[in-house]
């Protein structure tokens, strides 16, 4: 089960800043309501500061958290002390984020350079140029350079999760490995984890466990639910409900979760599929 700061929480539960300024100076769209998250930010600034920011969100507790702990962070800064704000920088001010969430302080600091990109007259935010690697969550190359560059990332599962890329479909995976090996200078030899051995009446109580206790709990605190349908061999087939089921983005990103912990707890042989309605 992810483990959330009190801070999280608090911004979960009592998040600041909700809304939109209405008369602006910057505004910052990132993401797509298709794809599971969306964030606005608008700012107001008086004498080169900003003196408000507001956001609205669409997207799971820690996304709110993470767009709310940021009005906060850049209040009373000039838009070049901003413009210096990291996804780390969210993270940390909310006591850390769970390692499969950290795409919401990454999605934090794109608005902001949207908002920043807004102030200063130009079309687009240096993050939204570049080709598109990952169709299913439109992220592009340029984005996925900079957050591993910025946060020292090494593998495709860490890139999934600072920016969701890579976990729909999968077909963009040799082209994240390829931005990796370039950025890293050299090819990130990954050594394939040993399956576990074990019966199938194990491996099935396993991931029913797995599902039970370290996935649906979660799920269903952000309004979300997942259900085991069915296991044919090392293919797991569930169903989605609620948030998780909202759309094909979120629908990606469960399934994406509900594979990396059956992995995790289970055997790196599983594959998640939905089952068919």
């Amino acid at each position: 089960m992810w483990d959330y700061s009190e801070k999280v929480k608090d911004h979960f539960f009592h998040p600041r800043n909700v809304g939109e300024i209405p008369d602006a100076d910057a505004v910052g769209d990132v993401g797509n309501i298709a794809c599971g998250d969306a964030l606005r930010l608008t700012l107001k600034l008086d004498n080169g500061r900003i003196v408000d920011a507001k956001f609205k969100t669409f997207g799971c507790g820690s996304a709110i958290a993470a767009a709310s702990a940021l009005t906060e962070i850049v209040k009373g800064k000039t838009m070049e002390e901003a413009e210096k704000i990291t996804n780390q920088d969210i993270a940390d001010y909310l006591d850390g984020l769970p390692k499969e969430k950290m795409h919401c302080s990454v999605m934090g600091e794109e608005a902001l350079e949207a908002a920043i990109a807004d102030y200063r007259g130009f079309e687009k935010a240096p993050a939204e140029e570049g080709a598109i690697i990952c169709k299913c969550f439109s992220v592009t190359d340029t984005i996925i350079e900079r957050v591993i560059r910025g946060n020292n990332l090494s593998t495709i599962e860490q890139v999934t999760n600072y920016t969701k890329a890579g976990g729909g479909c999968k077909s963009c995976h040799p082209d994240i490995q390829r931005i990796i090996n370039e950025v890293r200078g050299a090819e990130v030899a990954v050594a394939p984890k040993r399956a576990k051995k074990m019966s199938n009446i194990k491996k099935m109580k396993l991931i029913q466990e797995t599902i039970e206790k370290e996935v649906r709990p979660v799920l269903m605190l952000e309004g979300g639910d997942v259900e085991l349908e069915d296991i044919d061999g090392d293919t797991v087939y569930v169903s989605f409900s609620g948030s998780c089921a909202e759309s094909p983005g979120a629908k990606a990103t469960t399934r994406s979760t509900v594979e990396s912990r059956l992995r995790e707890f289970v055997t790196e042989e599983l594959v998640v599929e939905e089952a068919a309605s």
